[in-house]
């Protein structure tokens, strides 16, 4: 089989090496990401938005299909465009993309569906209007309706004080027209990501993402410093109740979506946060998270592309995907300053020999190779991945890894580790007395 891969970051690194295990690809990027072009028999670097340069390239290469890892292309409807040269794609279709790339969108179809898990929402077109609301209230979420990369929500009275998000809300009035204000929800966030076809759904490990930059969950928000998985596929604070209470919310998205005519085949990911009232939906994502994509392609011992072809042929509700039951624990190497100011061009060294020794596994994000030098594109840099029986015994593989990468770097040593992980647990319990 021939595949194109679009995209260049960790996520992307993930998805070709397992690709390449029954595959030949070729890979779309804007930056070339070594770890891809290592495995990819071509690659074209280009922008993942210019559809009709990428489409171009599939046909040049006469691919079986392709998968789309990043949301942008997605949102520019470069699935439709393969589909419609006779290249089946395993990425969202652009109706479907706008679960993610319109928050609004999302929202009112949840709630115009009678879909579980959504929580109260609200929508305001005057800046005085947004202005009033908020002041009435401790805390709320600012989100606007577009695609942020991970960095758009506001949350006031957690990460800006009132006055920040008033003056906030009113930049998105004037910039989209509109803002979504939505209730603050307390509890432990997890992601559960699923391959999707029609209205079939199939789930993977739960996975706990880490977006604040330091340690203890301190700093701003990042698209993602690390996350960890459990070895029983939940995660410590998450019963399997809950579990399928918002798996049973996707499914329910799936029927939905299929019911008004929206056909979608790829990746579904919900983003949940778990309340003493159960699981809520903070947004949906129509491709695998960054990092949460390496923790569970990790322990995928189903073959990938006979996967990709069920989704393609609308056979997903035949197949039995198997996991490892192991735990893992991915811990990202960035550039000092990131994510507000972080240093570019800066030389990282990584032996990817010895981490593979200590039992951890390299997966390449926004570096780039120069004379035999590896180099921060100013973005998240390197993830380091550990596997192991526990949280605990991954958490040490994949912090000795980390360790050994050079550089003005730094890294959140915390993911993973007993004290954080309990600090979840003993939140959750609180929270349900």
């Amino acid at each position: 089989m021939k595949a194109l891969l679009v995209g260049g970051g960790a996520r992307e690194h993930a998805i070709a090496k397992r690709l390449s295990e029954s595959s030949e690809i070729s890979a779309v990027m804007k930056h070339n990401n070594p770890g891809i072009a290592r495995i990819a028999k071509n690659v074209l670097l280009e922008s993942e938005t210019n559809v009709e340069k990428v489409v171009e390239f599939a046909l040049k290469e006469k691919v079986d299909f392709a998968v789309v890892g990043p949301e942008a292309p997605l949102e520019k409807g470069l699935a439709d465009a393969l589909e419609a040269k006779g290249i089946p794609c395993v990425g969202a279709s652009q109706k479907a993309a706008l679960l993610e790339t319109n928050k609004l969108f999302c929202r009112q179809f949840m709630r115009d569906n009678a879909i579980d898990c959504i929580p109260d929402f609200f929508v305001f077109d005057s800046a005085s209007e947004a202005e009033g609301f908020l002041r009435g209230m401790e805390k709320a979420v600012i989100k606007p309706l577009g695609l942020t990369g991970g960095k758009g929500v506001k949350i006031m009275g957690e990460q800006v004080s009132k006055q920040e998000a008033l003056d906030y809300a009113k930049a998105l009035v004037e910039k989209d027209g509109m803002v979504l204000v939505e209730d603050c929800l307390e509890g432990e966030e997890f992601s559960l990501q699923a391959l999707v076809s029609g209205d079939s759904v199939m789930e993977m490990p739960l996975v706990q993402d880490h977006k604040r930059a330091f340690e203890n969950d301190q700093g701003p928000n990042t698209g993602g410093m690390g996350a960890y998985s459990d070895a029983n596929h939940l995660l410590p604070f998450v019963t399997m109740e809950e579990k399928n209470h918002a798996l049973n919310a996707m499914k329910q998205t799936m029927r939905a979506l299929k019911q008004n005519g929206i056909d979608y085949k790829g990746v579904l990911y919900g983003q949940f946060m778990l309340t003493k009232h159960g699981p809520k939906l903070i947004e949906y994502n129509v491709r695998f998270g960054d990092p949460e994509a390496m923790n569970v392609l990790s322990l995928l011992e189903s073959d990938f592309t006979e996967l990709c072809w069920a989704v393609i042929d609308g056979k997903l509700s035949e197949k039995n995907a198997k996991f490892e039951s192991k735990a893992t624990v991915v811990k990202y190497i960035v550039p000092e300053g990131y994510p507000d100011a972080p240093l570019k061009g800066t030389e990282i060294s990584v032996d990817e020999n010895k981490i593979n020794s200590l039992g951890g596994e390299v997966f390449y994000a926004s570096v780039r190779e120069e004379n035999e030098r590896l180099v921060s594109g100013g973005s998240r840099a390197i993830a380091v991945l550990g596997k192991g029986n526990s949280i605990e015994e991954a958490e040490e593989l994949a912090e000795k890894g980390a360790a050994t990468v050079g550089g003005k770097v730094f890294y959140r040593k915390d993911i993973g580790k007993r004290d954080l992980v309990q600090k979840r647990i003993e939140h959750l319990k609180k929270l349900r007395e």
